[in-house]
């Protein structure tokens, strides 16, 4: 069964006329046609039993038939009213749709507003979120091989990054470094904007590569992905640059110590809070557990962020095929920051990792 006939299924059951995907990732996982139009309209409409069709940009018609897509495809030019196109489209494939699926967190008020113009008897009767993330949520054979490729692409990045490390070359200087000799070896897109942090600058988990200098005698964290065949990987590793201190050497140990707990206890059956609770207590028993400050770990797959958070409230039962990063860290301000990434899937008994750079602490030479 696709993912879109999985849709399909939930409409009858729910008794439902139309489910209305907004979200440009996931038109692109039920599709295979990614875009981000930006203003424009991009619309996927599905139905319990009529096929489904794309709405797009005139632009971007033939991009979608080239994915392969087997179903109505229609464009709109840019002087032309979207929605009342939409609206004649969608009189042809049901009557009068009353009972509606949006996606609740992606439809804007003011297109919702504009529906409502069209269709004043329609009513939002389900979330077409929770629908979709469910069907993210368990990767299939096809896609844990995809995501195996990305991360060994992942791994590279590293290798780059870590040979790039100086005395005279910014942060900045080394983000795209690798991303430059990536693209020279066929990665066109990251999974998102490479980050690489020295010092004391690394104790800011959301930060961006700044144009300091590498410090010398002090940790430097990366944290990286690529975009490889429409999956991405995402993957933190933290090195010495020079010898450091038995202070960096211990937060640096700890922050390990939680990694490896964590990815070895992650199996089916157990919860997400109970994993996050297994990394969190390495780093809160040894006196860092207010320096941890984010959930253990997020779902991916496609897009970098996806379905489950592992993290402490979250009693969803880990099963196979799941795919999530486990990257725990602890940051000082205005001392350091390490952090420590795999992402990896729920196999059988336990999980594996998408990339393999080893995560004992590198002492990269001065140079």
């Amino acid at each position: 069964m696709t993912h879109i006939e999985a849709i399909q299924q939930w409409l009858t059951k729910n008794q439902l006329d139309v489910a209305y995907v907004s979200a440009f990732p996931d038109i692109k996982y039920l599709t295979g046609f990614g875009s981000d139009p930006i203003e424009r309209v991009l619309a996927l409409f599905i139905f319990p039993e009529h096929e489904p069709f794309i709405f797009a940009p005139a632009l971007e018609v033939e991009a979608v038939k080239e994915t392969g897509w087997r179903f109505p495809v229609y464009g709109y030019l840019d002087h032309e009213d979207a929605f009342a196109l939409i609206t004649e489209y969608l009189n042809q494939c049901t009557t009068h749709p009353v009972k509606w699926a949006v996606q609740k967190d992606n439809l804007t008020l003011t297109r919702f507003a504009t529906l409502k113009e069209h269709f004043p008897t329609m009513e939002v009767a389900a979330d077409l979120t929770p629908v979709i993330e469910h069907e993210r949520l368990y990767k299939t054979p096809e896609e844990i091989a995809k995501l195996e490729v990305a991360g060994k692409w992942a791994d590279k990045a590293f290798e780059i990054g870590f040979s790039a490390l100086a005395n005279n070359r910014t942060e900045q200087d080394v983000a795209a470094e690798i991303e430059y000799e990536l693209k020279k070896q066929g990665i066109m897109q990251m999974s998102f904007d490479t980050i690489v942090q020295s010092g004391a600058n690394a104790a800011d988990p959301h930060g961006a590569p700044k144009k300091d200098l590498i410090q010398p005698n002090s940790l430097c964290l990366f944290d990286l992905g690529v975009v490889s065949d429409g999956y991405i990987s995402d993957a933190s590793r933290t090195v010495a640059y020079g010898p450091v201190n038995d202070h960096l050497k211990e937060i640096y140990e700890i922050c390990l110590e939680a990694q490896l707990t964590a990815q070895d206890a992650a199996k089916p059956g157990m919860t997400a809070a109970e994993l996050d609770h297994i990394g969190r207590q390495v780093i809160e028993k040894a006196g860092y557990g207010e320096y941890f400050i984010h959930r253990l770990g997020h779902g991916m797959g496609q897009s970098e962020h996806e379905f489950p958070s592992i993290m402490e409230g979250n009693d969803m039962v880990l099963e196979p095929g799941m795919c999530f990063s486990i990257e725990p860290g602890i940051y000082i301000p205005g001392d350091a920051g390490v952090r420590i990434e795999d992402c990896v899937h729920i196999t059988a008994d336990g999980c594996a990792p998408f990339t393999h750079t080893p995560k004992e602490l590198q002492t990269i030479p001065l140079r």
